[in-house]
């Protein structure tokens, strides 16, 4: 459902479309009782329309509630308007690092430097037992003052776990043409792990492997997974390996060890 500005979420009013992906439109928003810009994550009405999906998720929200770290952009609550559910998400201003990658790779040292913040938020999230299973460049925004968040953290559980044992919490997500499929896994192709993309169970490790793929893409501008399609990119992924001779001849040893063990 699409929201025209002006519109309230109970004490949220909308002031402007930020954009769109796979798990609902987003908007900024101001809250009229705190007196700050939030951004608002309106949920599809196929999902919404689903009271047993709708409750997983608004488990889920709890948990992912819970995240306090410094590079995780945080969530402030779920809120509802007739038919309408949005999540209350931190508004983190600045491009995002797909946005900063379009421009070109980016030197070893800054590249470095995101790196660091987003393993750092991948960590914290680890710990806690949350699986983001959707890192991409997209999902991680470059506040100006160098600050580096990884939005939507497990959030692709939230949407899909089936909650059965054999394959529910744990199931992947996957959403190749950007509009979310219920029922089905979804993430993105080309950042993808192996099972993930065959669509067994995942944990911490497909982070891990995200992770190496997004920092490649950062250092040489090109995808470590490329393909014409999402088939593919995914049998890039499930059959070969990155083309390390791509790395600038400035990567250190040590960072294209770092690569190849994620």
């Amino acid at each position: 459902m699409a929201l025209e500005t002006g519109a309230r979420i109970d004490i949220y009013e909308v002031t402007g479309k930020l954009g769109e992906g796979a798990m609902g439109e987003v908007y900024r928003a101001r809250d009229t009782t705190l007196d700050r810009d939030v951004a608002l994550k309106v949920l599809p009405d196929s999902f919404t329309a689903d009271p047993e999906r709708l409750g997983r998720f608004q488990r889920e929200a709890k948990v992912l509630a819970s995240l306090n770290h410094p590079n995780i952009g945080g969530i402030h609550g779920l809120e509802s308007a007739g038919e309408t559910q949005a999540l209350v998400l931190e508004l983190i201003e600045g491009p995002t690092l797909a946005d900063r990658i379009a421009e070109g790779p980016i030197a070893s040292d800054e590249a470095l430097t995101i790196a660091g913040q987003m393993a750092e938020a991948l960590e914290a999230a680890h710990e806690q037992g949350i699986v983001h299973r959707d890192l991409k460049p997209a999902n991680v925004k470059l506040r100006p003052d160098g600050t580096v968040k990884v939005l939507d953290f497990g959030l692709a559980k939230a949407v899909t776990s089936d909650g059965s044992v054999s394959s529910g919490s744990n199931a992947p997500t996957m959403s190749i043409t950007g509009a979310t499929q219920m029922g089905m896994v979804v993430g993105t192709a080309a950042y993808m792990s192996p099972e993930q993309a065959k669509g067994k169970p995942v944990d911490k490790r497909a982070d891990v492997w995200a992770f190496g793929a997004v920092l490649y893409e950062m250092l040489t501008g090109t995808r470590a997974f490329p393909g014409d399609d999402a088939s593919d990119t995914l049998a890039s992924v499930l059959a070969r390996d990155p083309a390390l001779e791509a790395l600038p001849e400035s990567v250190p040893t040590a960072v294209r060890r770092l690569l190849t063990r994620c």
